[in-house]
């Protein structure tokens, strides 16, 4: 696959966003909720501000505040205008999301950046009329790369998930958690370590990403890895439609051309791969965790379990008058095409 044309390191980034910033009209406030040194922060927010300076002529940029607000209530945030930018996922909003659980569902086969990039297609063909975005700007949708299990115990079967306590997001990773037999802990991701190192959970179920970001390495020594992953995370990243529509009206064309949408969708997924590949280098460089490849077994008795709940989502996104078949099929084959580039 060729390198993404528009990433750039976050600290590079940042530094020349600081200068921009003097010059600029219009300054956007960016809600973040993971750790400033999670990839998100430190390169993602960064990336996007760049592409934003570029596409506006420096006319815009945007400065990343922390705090404001917990994950669940970062939508809210944006639609009482508290904040300009902001990203959510959309397992934390039980019941509001139906048509994202689709790129959640496991088997696809390929990077985050592909997945990030066929989910802004499909959502454009299949899933925008839903409106389950509305009343704020869909600045793009990403998905982390396949989620997996973290143990602070090793297991050695998908019958030793029985009742394990486990940390889970929500969407369909709480489906799957279910059907494999975890007890599902609902806590957000900045809290995992915590849950974790007190003992209150056994598991996580996250990317392998998370072994960096937030320190599995420390209290989850165990990666049990299921090719395809257990299930994908959907998110969105989001603007105040109020903010987007203040803004002149050429600089609203140049942002819709040129950033948002699949430009800001595939360089997310492009971030998304490099915090794993940094989540796989400090899993094997930390001398007492395990990196576990699942055998033919698990892998075979995981098969009906994915069926079964993916046939439940397809239903549920069918619900909604969707052809949900057709929109994981090309899921996959715009997946392919990208991973083909």
């Amino acid at each position: 696959m060729k390198p993404l044309k528009t990433f750039f390191g976050g600290v590079a980034a940042l530094a020349m966003s600081a200068s921009m910033a003097l010059a600029a009209d219009h300054t956007l406030t960016i809600s973040s909720w993971a750790p400033p040194s999670h990839g998100v922060n430190a390169t993602l927010w960064p990336n996007l501000i760049k592409m934003i300076e570029d596409a506006t002529d420096g006319k815009v940029t945007a400065e990343i505040k922390y705090g404001i607000a917990p994950p669940p209530a970062q939508m809210d945030l944006i639609i009482d205008g508290a904040a300009d930018i902001t990203w959510i996922f959309h397992g934390y909003t039980p019941g509001r999301f139906v048509g994202t659980k689709l790129i959640e569902l496991p088997g696809y086969d390929g990077n985050a950046e592909a997945a990030s990039t066929a989910y802004w297609r499909v959502h454009e063909k299949y899933l925008a009329g839903l409106g389950e975005h509305d009343g704020m700007k869909l600045v793009g949708l990403m998905t982390h790369g396949p989620g997996n299990l973290h143990t602070s115990k090793e297991i050695n079967s998908l019958d030793d998930m029985q009742d394990l306590k486990t940390r889970i997001g929500g969407g369909v990773a709480g489906e799957i958690g279910a059907a494999l037999g975890l007890i599902g802990i609902r806590v957000p991701a900045p809290k995992v370590y915590e849950t974790l190192s007190s003992g209150a959970a056994d598991a996580v179920t996250m990317p392998i990403e998370g072994r960096k970001s937030f320190k599995l390495t420390e209290v989850a020594k165990n990666y049990y890895n299921m090719p395809g992953g257990l299930y994908r995370g959907s998110f969105a990243m989001l603007m105040s439609q109020e903010t987007f529509d203040s803004l002149p009206a050429d600089i609203q064309a140049a942002l819709d051309e040129k950033v948002f949408g699949e430009p800001a969708s595939r360089m997310a997924g492009a971030v998304w791969d490099e915090m794993d590949a940094a989540g796989r280098i400090a899993t094997d460089e930390a001398a007492d965790n395990k990196y576990v490849e699942f055998g033919p077994e698990e892998i075979a008795a995981f098969q009906p379990i994915a069926a079964n709940v993916t046939a439940d989502v397809v239903a549920e996104v069918s619900g909604k008058g969707v052809d949900a078949a057709a929109a994981m099929q090309m899921i996959q084959d715009e997946m392919t095409k990208v991973m083909a580039e």
